[in-house]
């Protein structure tokens, strides 16, 4: 009995030492955004801002918010885009069992580790003869990118999981395959569906290369760039910066909130078969 409970004490100070390191970045953000600008110099750095400073996110709140705004509607609309294009592929994938099935979950897997810089300089070149720099649907389009192939993962393993007799006696019915893509896998795929919309919500949120790439007048500028206002050629505002970034962090802290639930569901979701 002893022993089971020292085991579960090592446990529980191992897994708070592990996430006090993975959290001490975003402590020492906010922090930071609340010291003096001199303060975030000094050799010998305040753990606690005492007296706490709004001067960095008064800046921010007046200049950030509508690049927060653009990066809401830029991400929201990648993400959606994803999905669109994501659940009927894993559905086909899984339905129709297709030879080559194999190969193009490696090909999408390539394509993830692939450095967004490649895809950047590629979309560049194809954009300039279509139009679509300096556009939202073309910002949009480069942001699902990186969403779709993830997308595909997860739902194809999700809807996999499934049992195959629903889809049998759906289409013996005579439902059809859209009609059990709309009216059964959907339905049946919400936590699959839940989760990879977060996480491509997630990868076009945090986009920079694209938006910095792709957006040559700045007529796009969601969150990541808006950050270089701060960023000046004999000095940087580094109490805005910090301000920002944590303003910034507000809106996908409050998603993986609400959908937390949803993610641990929809991540092992496919990891029982039937």
């Amino acid at each position: 009995m002893r022993n089971e409970r020292t085991s579960d004490l090592l446990r529980i100070g191992c897994g708070l030492l592990i996430v006090s390191v993975m959290l001490f970045p975003l402590y020492w953000m906010a922090n930071a955004s609340l010291q003096a600008q001199w303060a975030l110099l000094d050799p010998s750095p305040k753990w606690f801002p005492l007296p706490p400073l709004i001067d960095g996110y008064r800046s921010a709140a007046g200049s950030q918010w509508p690049h927060i705004v653009t990066s809401c509607a830029v991400a929201s609309a990648a993400a959606l885009l994803s999905l669109a294009v994501a659940a009927p592929c894993a559905y086909a994938l899984v339905v129709f069992r297709m030879r080559w099935t194999t190969l193009f979950i490696l090909l999408m897997l390539i394509a993830q580790m692939l450095p967004h810089i490649v895809m950047a300089n590629a979309l560049y070149a194809i954009y300039a003869r279509l139009g679509l720099l300096d556009t939202y649907y073309g910002l949009i389009l480069a942001d699902s990118t990186m969403g779709v192939p993830f997308a595909i993962l997860i739902l194809r393993a999700f809807m996999a999981s499934l049992p195959r007799t629903l889809f049998e006696a759906a289409l013996c019915d005579g439902l059809g395959y859209p009609g059990v893509f709309f009216h059964i896998v959907l339905p049946l795929s919400r936590n699959g569906l839940i989760t990879s919309g977060l996480f491509c919500f997630l990868f076009a949120w945090s986009d920079f290369i694209f938006a910095l790439t792709l957006s040559t007048r700045q007529k796009i500028v969601p969150i990541t760039l808006g950050i270089y206002d701060f960023i000046g050629t004999h000095g940087t505002d580094w109490n805005g910066i910090m301000a920002t970034a944590v303003m910034a962090s507000i809106p996908p802290i409050v998603l993986l909130l609400f959908g937390q639930k949803y993610i641990t569901a929809g991540l092992i979701g496919g990891a029982v078969k039937e």
